[in-house]
């Protein structure tokens, strides 16, 4: 016989209503209930209907995801994180990678996710055009990138404060020839360089050192990247004694570019990054840390509470907390002529 609704209801001495909110995980119900229930769906063999429960809500649980790059660390992580919230919550996820502009302009032009998802999580930043495009959907909407726009939750950081405090290091450092790799060919509308760039070139002002444009390269925010970057960078007529790269995976391939050209980190040249990748730790690099896998869940349980309290106005924007973590990849600029 099939086990109903009602029937765990029964054998747990609550309603059917509030059954059905302890095994979707919405709010109004006791941890303690909430477990009581759990064990009771379990010992009798309950399963959700999805069919049913969108039936009778109107809602499809399934939130969509628009992203860039899926492979890229960052945007993996990200998802990752939101994913297994939404899941807790027994919402699917329905991916949209739009890694090349083809992808991303029929994605915009033909909306698939309409009347297929009940919100929508964006980890690229879209323009004015696009940005209307999915308000036009009637569903929350949040992102894990970029600043506020209207009518989205923005969950992230502050580029340029993370940057600057990762500049300002070396330049408390003494260094004066200090380069950066950037990601100047990131996905389309990505605000992260430019901001981590001019917070590059603030911090040079405030210490009255020219920019020189030869200590510039961009690194495609790939490991790859940056060590063809650092390669660029040490081929200048004055090479950098230190280097801001803009991401951990940029990072790590100037390190790999420095031991190929048997330069020692720091001694020779300093190295800071940005993310606190899951590696950085282990090559001992100097970076500034963001809770990448953070943003993913506070966005996830912001679209969240959107569902389940629509009444409740949702925050513009939300910033997460960084900071500059000390590793083993930066020290003071060695003196002239000492070997």
């Amino acid at each position: 016989m099939t086990v109903s609704i009602n029937d765990v209801a029964r054998a747990a001495g609550v309603s059917a209503s509030t059954v059905s909110r302890a095994l979707r995980g919405r709010p109004g119900v006791s941890d303690e209930v909430r477990a009581q229930i759990t064990a009771v769906a379990a010992r009798l063999g309950y399963t959700a209907s999805r069919s049913a429960s969108s039936l009778a809500s109107g809602r499809t649980y399934t939130i969509g995801v628009v992203a860039p790059y899926i492979g890229r660390w960052f945007f993996g992580t990200v998802l990752d994180a939101a994913e297994q919230v939404f899941s807790a919550a027994g919402y699917d996820v329905l991916l949209y990678n739009l890694g090349s502009p083809e992808t991303r302009k029929r994605f915009f032009t033909k909306l698939p996710v309409r009347k297929r998802v009940d919100a929508v999580l964006s980890l690229l930043i879209p323009d004015e055009d696009e940005s209307a495009a999915l308000r036009s959907l009637g569903v929350p909407l949040a992102a894990a990138v970029g600043g506020p726009r209207p009518g989205f939750t923005v969950v992230g950081i502050d580029d340029r404060a993370g940057a600057e405090s990762a500049v300002r290091h070396l330049v408390n450092l003494g260094h004066r020839r200090i380069g950066m790799i950037s990601g100047t060919s990131g996905p389309l509308h990505w605000t992260t360089p430019v901001a981590r760039r001019q917070a590059y070139l603030d911090v040079l002002a405030d210490a009255g050192i020219e920019p020189d444009p030869a200590l510039e390269a961009d690194g495609e925010y790939t490991v790859e990247g940056g060590e063809r970057a650092m390669t660029e960078l040490l081929a200048a007529s004055r090479p950098p004694t230190a280097v801001f790269a803009q991401s951990d995976e940029m990072a790590m391939g100037a390190l790999r570019a420095l031991r190929r050209h048997r330069l020692r980190v720091p001694d020779d040249v300093s190295v800071v990054g940005f993310d606190d990748h899951e590696l950085s730790d282990v090559v001992g690099l100097t970076t500034v840390a963001q809770p990448v896998a953070g943003q993913g869940t506070e966005a996830a349980r912001l679209l969240l509470r959107q569902l389940d309290e629509p009444g409740t106005e949702p925050p513009g924007h939300v910033e997460m907390p960084i900071r500059l973590v000390l590793r083993e990849t930066t020290a003071p600029p060695r003196p002239r002529g000492v070997q």
